[in-house]
């Protein structure tokens, strides 16, 4: 098997998050360290859902054989391309339907880790709209992490919309899993990164 055939892991970060995600960089100080670090894609994603959905479908273009990692607003992007591609998604408290929510945020907004400024228009609300999907297909593709002590998202409405995936519920912790080191090994696990 050559690098290029190689399973890779695409890390697709939430809203006003990037590449500097606690999580992100956790996975991927953990691929490295199993000498795997090539096979870790973490794109900044732009604030246009449509954009963002077309940069990880042109740039890095997974195939089935990748596993899209997506935290809040990135594991809705990771269900609509699983749908579309037939890849793995692991999601970390997914946002459901994110366009009502994220129509409260249209205006300018700051990155959580630069204070970067960037502008949510009203058009994206409606782009992601346009990304929604009906049943998930082959749910034996997902791992969904949703932790009851989100304070930002229902749990019980991710757990709803994932049948039949292997659902991973936390007792607490909270919307960015700050206990993440505790579940990383089965994440991991599941995309086909665990020990050999």
């Amino acid at each position: 098997m050559s690098a290029t055939d190689r399973p890779r892991l695409i890390y697709l970060h939430g809203f006003r998050s990037s590449p500097k995600s606690f999580k992100a960089q956790m996975i991927g100080e953990r691929l490295r360290a199993m000498g795997r670090g090539a096979d870790f894609i973490c794109p900044q994603l732009p604030a246009s859902p449509r954009e963002a959905i077309a940069l990880v479908r042109n740039r890095i273009a997974p195939s089935a054989q990748d596993t899209l990692v997506g935290s809040s607003l990135g594991g809705f992007y990771a269900t609509v391309l699983a749908e579309h591609l037939g890849c793995r998604a692991v999601l970390l408290n997914p946002a459901v339907d994110p366009a009502p929510g994220l129509a409260a945020h249209v205006g300018v907004q700051t990155m959580f880790h630069s204070d970067e400024p960037f502008e949510f228009l009203p058009e994206y609300v409606d782009e992601l709209r346009a990304l929604a999907f009906g049943a998930i297909t082959f749910p034996q593709r997902y791992l969904l992490v949703a932790a009851k002590g989100d304070e930002l998202l229902d749990w019980r409405e991710m757990v709803k919309r994932y049948p039949g995936a292997r659902h991973l519920v936390l007792e607490g912790s909270d919307h960015g899993i700050s206990d993440f080191d505790q579940i990383i090994d089965e994440v991991l696990s599941f995309a086909g990164f665990g020990p050999h």
